[in-house]
């Protein structure tokens, strides 16, 4: 991305583990802001504009899932990645069909889940570009459309 991507990790698990992740993700160039509840990501997420989160699936005041859910209410194209050291084929469907970009197994394994968040990025920006494209075409297409209307008029 041409400007720093903004990740917030949310995790309760243990204080160390955020800060050693949010140093690592620090590190590799990205804006990184970490809370320990899902009632705080929804807030950061209302203030502020965050390309990427790490979302545990067990958090103290409600499931990760539930979490997806509201985050896609305050931030629909934010990639959300689940993380979850209780893996099992009924979260992991769960996650995905709450609206879950991708999904990782604890403990982490740091340059995988790196090689994760880039892609998920770099085909978040790639969307936004051709979502701009189609609305310059939209407009010229509209300006031109406006133009003949006129024409016929005079």
């Amino acid at each position: 991305m041409g400007d720093s991507a903004r990740i917030l990790i949310v995790d309760d698990d243990d204080e160390s583990i955020r800060e050693v992740l949010t140093a690592i993700l620090r590190d590799e160039g990205y804006i990184v802001e970490a809370v320990d509840t899902g009632e705080k990501a929804v807030q950061a997420t209302q203030q502020k504009f965050y390309n990427l989160v790490l979302i545990d699936i067990r958090l103290p005041d409600m499931e990760g899932t539930k979490l997806l859910t509201k985050m896609k209410d305050t931030v629909p194209k934010m990639v959300k990645i689940i993380i979850t050291g209780y893996p099992t084929l009924q979260n992991a469907i769960e996650a995905v069909n709450k609206g879950a970009d991708g999904y990782i197994v604890k403990p982490i394994n740091i340059e995988e889940t790196l090689k994760i968040i880039r892609e998920h990025l770099r085909k978040q920006e790639e969307e936004r570009k051709y979502s701009e494209q189609k609305m310059v075409e939209f407009i010229e297409t509209r300006v031109k459309e406006l133009e003949a209307k006129e024409k016929v008029r005079k």
